[in-house]
């Protein structure tokens, strides 16, 4: 080792060590890309020095009604350039992010509210109602809300809150942003579904976003100026950390609020759209879409997909339309996607059908990551690569949470032995690339959003007539996977599929609702508990 056991005067300092965040891309880009077009949503267009006077402006304001460093700022926003905006501008006065789904029921916002202890929201006015709802549930004190209006959209403001550009107004655009000192520090509260019924919230810090960023570029190849296509929504997994991304290569994001087929084409044709993510249901919307919703576009569009492996039908259908598409996996508590299923040119001449099995795999290693290797759940030995064996996806790397928040037993459990521990069932084939096979955590993935089983069979159970219930996927062409339910009923309590339906409904979103019911005695094992991998078979049946 020599002189390497002495390095005295080798410390740390301001000079050679710079916590690591994505707040440093939009920075650079005010001053390297002043000009180029940073954010483009209708007939708001704003440059990468007005996108950063705007950003400056926002936690600036934040700063003044009292955010101070460590709050935390919800968001009820569809994709917006006010929530573009915000996942800078609210880093940017050292408070934490969180983005809210705007698909969730009044009562699960209420326990996120309150959960977070948010201390402001800000809230498009599509879904001020359900806000302004939830905070009449909340147990602690309620945040202060900004209403963001979008008119052009159809929705006004209503009068009964400070607007989103008035707030913005009241702050500096000369602000000086509070960097991270130390890049452990919190970024994001997150929230997942999680098999207690209630969501966990998944911490990130800031070394973790910038590492998805640089682990992003390189797989997916980009090069400097992308168009970028909000199709995830920003509430999931940040938008795969997209946004933090764009400014460091001078591109554009491109805001869609409304995903539909009309919309996507439009924005490839118009904007000229490179590259964008989404779930396969987003695939199978462009697919099936009427030619007189279609554009034609000469270049090729870089599609990363998720939530589900895509169907070879669709795979077969989009590709001749001009999408290149490339499965990936992630969950929440990695920021997003952690694989990849990097193609290999010896796979180019294979037939169709083996193509598009291959392009359906989980992948391989993105390059922030250290493992995402299949291990027995018990002995934690490697499953061996033989496209059969069947293990545990486990995780190391910079882009895994820094835990759930207020739950220290969870989070314990979820990093016991080293390893974030997914929860999926997969295996490994010889080259190495994963395949999942199941989920053992029991979550239903319907259009890219998570279900919690449990959550849907508790609100099933507090009906009158039920007596036992269990939910399970069900297969669907369009969703990826719909909750299919189970029921035993009391005896001489009646009950129809759709008043269940209409019951369920009525205490959780949409999406997370039964599309069937099925009446029938429950398989048990012999000490009473649901076997659920029989009901799974019964429901691919229907």
């Amino acid at each position: 080792m020599g002189w390497m056991r002495d390095e005295t005067g080798l410390e740390k300092n301001a000079a050679n060590y710079v916590a690591l965040t994505p707040l440093s891309h939009l920075k650079r880009a005010s001053y390297i890309y002043p000009d180029r077009l940073a954010v483009s949503y209708g007939k708001h267009r704003k440059t990468y020095a007005e996108y950063h006077a705007r950003v400056s402006q926002l936690a600036s304001a934040l700063a003044q009604a009292g955010i101070k460093p460590g709050d935390v700022v919800a968001t009820v926003l569809p994709n917006i350039p006010a929530h573009v905006e915000a996942h800078f501008g609210v880093p940017a006065c050292a408070a934490v992010l969180n983005a809210v789904n705007t698909r969730l029921d009044v009562g699960t916002i209420a326990y996120i509210l309150d959960h977070g202890e948010a201390k402001l929201a800000l809230v498009d006015t599509e879904f001020l109602p359900s806000v302004e709802a939830a905070l009449e549930l909340m147990e602690g004190e309620a945040p202060q809300l900004i209403e963001v209006p979008d008119a052009d959209a159809g929705h006004p403001a209503t009068g009964r809150h400070t607007t989103y550009e008035d707030f913005l107004a009241t702050g500096d655009p000369k602000f000086s942003w509070i960097m991270p000192q130390d890049e452990w520090e919190s970024l994001a509260l997150n929230y997942t579904s999680g098999t207690t019924g209630r969501p966990k919230g998944v911490v990130y810090h800031h070394r973790g976003a910038y590492l998805m960023t640089m682990g992003t570029v390189v797989s997916w190849q980009l090069v400097l100026r992308p168009v970028y296509l909000t199709i995830v929504p920003l509430f999931h997994c940040n938008g795969w950390n997209h946004s933090w991304m764009m400014p460091m290569l001078g591109g554009t994001i491109v805001c869609l609020r409304d995903v539909t087929a009309k919309g996507v084409f439009d924005a490839i044709a118009d904007e000229g759209v490179t590259h964008f993510g989404g779930a396969p249901i987003v695939l199978n919307t462009l697919v099936n879409a009427p030619e007189s919703e279609r554009r034609s576009f000469e270049h090729t569009v870089q599609v990363f997909t998720a939530g589900a492996p895509p169907p070879a039908a669709t795979l077969q259908g989009i590709e001749p339309l001009g999408f290149n598409v490339t499965q990936v996996y992630g969950l929440t508590e990695t920021y997003g996607h952690i694989t990849e299923c990097l193609w290999r040119s010896r796979w180019d001449d294979h037939p169709d059908e083996e193509r598009y099995a291959i392009k359906a795999r989980t992948g391989v290693l993105m390059p922030m990551m250290d493992e995402a290797v299949v291990l027995d759940p018990e002995t934690h030995e490697p499953a061996p690569h033989d496209s059969t064996t069947q293990g545990e996806i486990m995780i190391r790397g910079h882009t895994v949470m820094k835990g759930y928040l207020k739950n220290p037993e969870a989070t314990k459990e979820a990093f016991r032995d080293g390893y974030f521990h997914s929860g999926d069932i997969a295996v490994q084939h010889p080259d190495t690339y994963l395949q999942i096979m199941d989920r053992s955590k029991d979550i239903i993935i319907s259009g890219g959003e998570n279900v919690s089983s449990v959550e849907v069979e508790n609100a099933l159970s507090s009906h009158p007539a039920v007596s036992l219930c269990a939910v399970v996927a069900k297969p669907d062409g369009k969703w990826g996977e719909v909750p299919c339910a189970f029921v035993e009923l009391k005896p001489n309590a009646t009950a129809t599929e759709k008043e269940l339906i209409a019951f369920v409904r009525e205490r959780l979103a949409g999406f997370k609702t039964p599309k069937h019911v099925v009446f029938s005695e429950l398989p048990k094992t012999s000490t009473g508990k649901i076997q659920k991998f029989e009901l799974r078979k019964t429901a691919a049946a229907l």
